[in-house]
């Protein structure tokens, strides 16, 4: 390698990627430097890629990527402690437009940095980056141990604890309220087995995403995905939370698998990984500065990520980031300009994509997904409500009216309650 590349990408996930295949394609000197022994190592198994963004990169990215199942069932499910009530959605349409599939990321990040390196990548894997070197202001290439790379421009994508960033000041140290701890397991069941307890059929595959009782109350929720023979499932909670209750998360996923609604899903598989990982739930609250002289920054670095309650999205914006970064390095190399100035035309970029417009979007789901009565009240409300509904015990029965009335009552939430907390999820989600 010359003493100097065009451009040094730290970190190999989805992010890092996107922007090293999209540089190196346009004949770029790029090298992408990993810290695990592989890009993908450090990233838990399972997730639900929204994929038309890689569809843009990579087109018709599913006959050759190691995807699992076509996402055909969305499903959100309040748990009670012994309950659990579901919004089902089905559409079969969504595996005709490749509309997402859920994914392996150990797999599926091994795969794309393949495609970097066919492109021409240099892939330096098992180096931890300590510094980024600075000079003048600008960023001029990394510090590795004691061997020191150079470039024209740095691309930080290295997690959503990136220290990196934080070294150079573009965001403070990590605020627990931003962040969340997720505990996963991925749990191997037979193909035929997976399909018939989802009702699932050839190579359709179901999302869940799980509130009330699965965290214990903490503000967070589960999730359970089907891949073609294993399961990922896990439950994610609010840093914040988790530190002032005390909460061990390795007990409270215990406990989640053991619930008398997800313990038969789950049943007779077989424990293949298990890990903890931080993950960003702050929105826009938690972007940094995402540019500087020579430097920008990508993916769960920059805090991109959604969770509406519906959907927990990460992955696409991460993609849409790189490819971003990448687009707003060509341009700076075609003006010979990599000053604090041309690298803000990131930022403009994201702007007018999708990626911060749904940011913005959802800007106050954060701080509505804090709401306790989610997480408590409101689970033990529908189970009250279903149980009265379908409970026959040879007595008269009431209108649904009169029921929900007084299962509001029981359950201690106001009518004023629940039209605040209607009025707030409406404009937040």
């Amino acid at each position: 390698m010359e003493d100097k590349v065009d451009v040094i990408i730290v970190g190999g996930g989805l992010a890092g990627c996107a922007a090293a295949l999209s540089l190196a394609r346009e004949g770029l000197e790029v090298v992408l430097v990993e810290r695990g022994p592989y890009a993908g190592s450090k990233n838990l198994s399972g997730g639900v890629l929204y994929g038309r963004v890689l569809e843009q990169l990579i087109p018709e990215y599913w006959q050759e990527a190691p995807v699992e199942r076509a996402i055909t069932r969305e499903v959100v499910t309040f748990l009670s402690e012994q309950t659990a009530f579901n919004m089902d959605f089905r559409n079969p349409r969504f595996a005709e437009s490749h509309n997402a599939y859920s994914v392996l990321r150990g797999k599926f990040d091994r795969w794309l940095a393949d495609r970097c390196e066919e492109a021409g990548v240099m892939l330096v894997t098992g180096i931890k980056v300590e510094r980024v070197l600075v000079e003048e202001g600008r960023a001029v290439g990394i510090l590795a141990g004691e061997d020191e790379m150079r470039s024209d421009v740095v691309i930080l994508a290295d997690g959503a604890n990136s220290f990196l960033a934080e070294q150079l000041g573009l965001r403070p140290r990590f605020d627990p309220a931003h962040l969340a701890v997720g505990v996963k397991e991925l749990i191997g069941l037979p193909r035929e087995t997976i399909e018939e307890r989802f009702n699932l059929s050839g190579d359709e595959g179901a999302a869940y995403g799980l509130v009330g009782y699965a965290t214990r109350g903490i503000a967070g929720g589960g999730f359970l995905y089907t891949n073609r023979e294993s399961i990922s499932i896990g439950v994610v909670m609010h840093l914040d939370e988790v530190i002032e209750h005390g909460i061990k998360p390795a007990e409270v996923m215990d406990d989640f698998l053991a619930h008398p609604c997800i313990e038969p899903l789950v049943r007779g598989g077989k424990l293949l990984e298990y890990g903890a990982h931080l993950v960003p739930e702050g929105g826009l609250a938690m972007l940094p500065k995402l540019s500087m002289a020579g430097l920008l920054v990508t993916g769960d670095a920059a805090g991109l990520s959604v969770n509406n309650g519906f959907v927990v999205r990460g992955m696409d914006l991460a993609i849409a980031s790189g490819m971003l970064a990448a687009q707003t390095v060509l341009e700076a190399k075609a003006k010979g300009d990599f000053g604090a100035e041309a690298m803000r035309r990131y930022v403009q970029l994201l702007e007018e994509s999708f990626v911060l417009k749904d940011m913005r979007t959802y800007a106050g789901a954060p701080a509505f997904m804090k709401n306790k009565r989610l997480y408590t009240a409101y689970s033990e409300l529908l189970a009250r409500v279903m149980t009265a509904i379908y409970q026959h015990e040879g007595q008269p029965k009431a209108h649904l009216y009169t029921l929900a009335l007084q299962s509001l009552k029981e359950s201690g939430i106001s009518v004023l309650d629940v039209a605040k907390d209607g009025w707030k999820g409406a404009r937040s989600l």
